[in-house]
């Protein structure tokens, strides 16, 4: 009855999500200049992702003959479907979104309320595709093995995938956006989006591959894999516990397709807030549908609970619904355009590039504090309610709207490039204005969206933990043992050594871009004048062969260090470095993207007329600071995130095997 509820919710998402497409592809797409702009885009984005696709080839079928040799074909197969369907997610999500970002520059034409309904409609396909694609694959893999075990193939290839896309993407977006700002609004002096950038396109393209394609994958395996870990954990207590984390994911799925129709204009014109309703919404009903299918399912389950089964349960996955909400807060109260916070960095930045980054670096370590404060609450009181299941139930219960918080997401970049074929294709002053309100609450719904998802990462790593350490009957990790130790210090160092390689990248690429965009300035005639057109394809062929040069070392770490680990030190000391990876990998994801994000919103406050708008000197500083920030809050941060994932993963799929090993 569950696996048959599940698979409906699954395929009720695929289906609202196949109407919105041809809902949001019916609408007219604008002049034939603006057709052509929205073609480069798309053209490059499709590009970029075939070739990525293309290079992971090889490294998926050496894996896969690896889990061949040492589980069987059922692994290879759960492992393949899990690659593929993550794949799939970020592929659909992206082309809807470069088909519906003309779309909304055209409606915006005709007023605020169209375009906002074309850019969520165009971000809720991605939204209920992520959803319903992983909530399909596990129930299948599921329903066609008997065995929970079996799933975790599934999570590894969701994982592996979600790592590559979301580090590829990083480096391709962020190295396009600042080399175009670096050589466009500084040497230049012209605006963003401006046409004769031959950075343009790229940046663009970057919009759609990183925050489009990237996010669907990272929330599609978090998704996928904390089904995974809280049906592994449901087995130690058994009956429905077992199939409840899927009855979760339906009614998640359900209240995420009706939170949709809240997403509309109030008379006070607020976007932020006709966003947030859909999401305040999807929330409540998922908490109903939570109590219905927690009161029907898991009334006689055993266990050592706080309250009744029913409701011990049913208030950790409330839990998570918290976290969601209260996360939202806390990251939209640091990166806000007009809250406090960025009003400092931006009163920084009249003194110079460098006080301006010195205030965001510290605005961003003070994020820290309340993010960590909320997760260990939310542990807290998830073990209070029902031990260690109670963790994995909070990640579900968190994640099961993440339709909703993926669409609010997706809806960014959409607006991000409505901005900018408005701005090309020279679309009248109230266009653009439309075009720029839409944008500017997209900067914040991509923060928001971020905090969403190094929250759920970091629960989502925790369950993996918990369930590698049921897996190998680990007790208790002894950090007065030298090995543990070892580990611990490695846990903790990759996800900085990571960061390293990815900033660097971003640099590396950055720094070609920027020596293309110059030259072109130099060598095409009049086209400072805007008599000439650059060359766009040679800085998205730059960023492509950049971003897929540099993202297959960090997926290598991400396997190979705990397998190491584990089979020279033990399964313990294992333990100790997912454990150290865990935490420094959360805090460092924190602190990138609110800094990054605060250093976004401080160049916009300045932009919208603040402090002597645009051109001043603190628009410049702001300018360089967001630079900065730009690796670190769309390429190193994020990819924190899968790191964790796919390292716990990694390990609890070879646990048997480490312990094994280890007794030899």
């Amino acid at each position: 009855m569950v696996v048959l509820f599940a698979f409906v919710a699954g395929v009720l998402a695929l289906l609202y999500a196949i109407f919105l497409i041809f809902n949001v592809t019916s609408r007219p797409s604008g002049s034939p200049r603006m057709v052509e702009i929205s073609d480069a885009i798309k053209n490059g984005a499709n590009a970029y992702l075939f070739r990525q696709y293309k290079t992971l080839v090889p490294i998926i079928i050496i894996l896969s003959i690896v889990l061949f040799f040492v589980f069987g074909w059922v692994t290879v197969g759960t492992f393949l479907l899990g690659a593929v369907l993550s794949a799939l997610a970020g592929y659909i999500g992206m082309n809807i979104s470069v088909r519906a970002n003309v779309r909304t520059a055209e409606a915006a034409k005709s007023g605020l309320a169209n375009a906002l309904n074309i850019a969520f409609r165009g971000g809720a396909v991605t939204g209920l595709v992520v959803a319903g694609l992983a909530l399909l694959g596990v129930t299948a893999v599921f329903y066609l093995t008997q065995s929970v075990a079996l799933t975790i193939g599934f999570g590894f290839g969701a994982s592996l995938i979600s790592l590559f896309m979301r580090v590829g993407g990083g480096i391709f977006t962020k190295a396009a956006d600042v080399g175009a700002d670096l050589v466009g609004k500084i040497e230049k002096g012209i605006p963003e989006d401006d046409p004769r950038n031959p950075a343009v396109i790229a940046d663009n393209v970057g919009d759609c591959v990183g925050d489009c394609a990237g996010m669907a994958a990272d929330l599609f395996e978090s998704y996928g894999i904390t089904l995974v870990a809280a049906m592994i954990l449901g087995v130690l207590i058994g009956g429905n516990m077992v199939v409840f984390p899927l009855a979760i994911g339906a009614a998640g799925i359900i209240a995420s397709v009706i939170g949709t129709f809240f997403v509309r204009l109030g008379k006070n014109q607020n976007i932020w807030n006709a966003l947030f309703r859909g999401v305040l919404v999807t929330a409540v009903i998922s908490a109903i549908m939570f109590y219905l299918t927690s009161t029907f399912l898991l009334k006689d389950i055993q266990g050592k609970f706080a309250f009744s089964p029913n409701i011990s349960i049913f208030l950790a996955a409330v839990v998570g619904l918290v976290v969601t909400v209260v996360i939202s807060y806390i990251t939209e109260f640091y990166t806000g355009r007009d809250k406090k916070p960025v009003r400092e960095v931006a009163e920084a930045s009249k003194s110079g590039p460098a006080i301006n980054i010195i205030s965001g670096l510290a605005l961003g370590l003070r994020s820290t504090f309340p993010t960590t404060i909320l997760i260990i609450s939310a542990i807290l009181a998830a073990y209070y309610l029902a031990g260690v299941i109670g963790i994995a139930i909070a990640a579900l219960g968190m994640l099961s709207v993440t339709g909703m918080i993926v669409a609010v997401d997706s809806y960014g970049p959409i607006t991000d490039n409505a901005g900018g074929i408005a701005e090309m294709s020279k679309l009248p002053p109230h266009v653009r204005k439309v075009t720029d309100a839409l944008d500017a609450v997209g900067n914040t719904t991509k923060a928001v969206t971020k905090g969403f998802a190094i929250g759920s990462a970091a629960l989502a790593a925790l369950s993996l933990f918990v369930a590698y350490a049921e897996a190998t009957q680990l007790q208790a990790i002894d950090v007065l043992k030298p090995q543990v130790v070892i580990g611990l210090f490695i846990g903790g160092m990759i996800p900085f050594l990571v960061s390293s390689l990815l900033i660097r990248s971003v640099g590396k690429a950055a720094f070609s871009i920027v020596e293309e965009v110059r030259r072109q300035f130099k060598t095409i005639k009049g086209l400072m004048q805007g008599k000439a057109k650059p060359d766009y394809g040679k800085c998205v062929d730059i960023t492509t062969r950049a971003a897929l040069k540099e993202f297959v070392t960090p997926g290598v770490i991400a396997i190979v260090t705990p397998l190491s680990v584990g089979f020279i030190l033990g399964p313990e000391a294992l333990g100790g470095m997912l454990a150290g990876s865990i935490v420094t990998g959360f805090l460092l994801a924190v602190m990138q993207t609110v800094a990054g994000g605060a250093w976004d919103n401080t160049k916009k406050f300045i932009e919208a007329g603040n402090l002597g708008g645009k051109g001043s000197f603190a628009h410049v500083a702001s300018v360089v600071g967001d630079t900065v920030g730009d690796g670190l809050k769309d390429t190193s941060g994020p990819s924190q995130n899968p790191l964790i994932k796919v390292m716990n993963m990694v390990a609890l799929l070879f646990a048997s095997l480490i312990v094994a090993y280890s007794l030899l």
